[in-house]
């Protein structure tokens, strides 16, 4: 990350904040956001067309990113059953789970 970057996403943390304690208007926050979202794509793309350029000269370097990107969370927090009761075990996550998407 360089340091404009770094500077939107600092502008997008102080106008959540701000919209929150309601001192900035929503159109200002949304548009801080937007320009912080899109400069972020923006390097992520630059980043991923330079190391796609470069695996033949440096291929540690993009199999880290590759393996980076492959790590997954596995686990699902405690959920709200039909009747209100919150469920934790994993069975009951999976039948929770099943019966909302059948």
């Amino acid at each position: 990350m360089n340091k404009e970057l770094l500077g939107k996403v600092k502008q997008k943390k102080e106008a959540s904040r701000g919209w929150k304690q309601g001192q900035v208007a929503w159109e200002e926050y949304r548009e801080t956001v937007r320009a912080a979202r899109d400069q972020v794509r923006k390097a992520k793309a630059l980043t991923e067309i330079s190391l796609a350029r470069d695996v033949k000269d440096n291929k540690e370097s993009f199999y880290r990113y590759v393996s980076e990107k492959r790590r997954t969370r596995e686990n699902v927090g405690p959920l709200w059953n039909e009747t209100g009761d919150l469920v934790t075990q994993d069975m009951e996550k999976a039948e929770v789970l099943n019966d909302f998407f059948a």
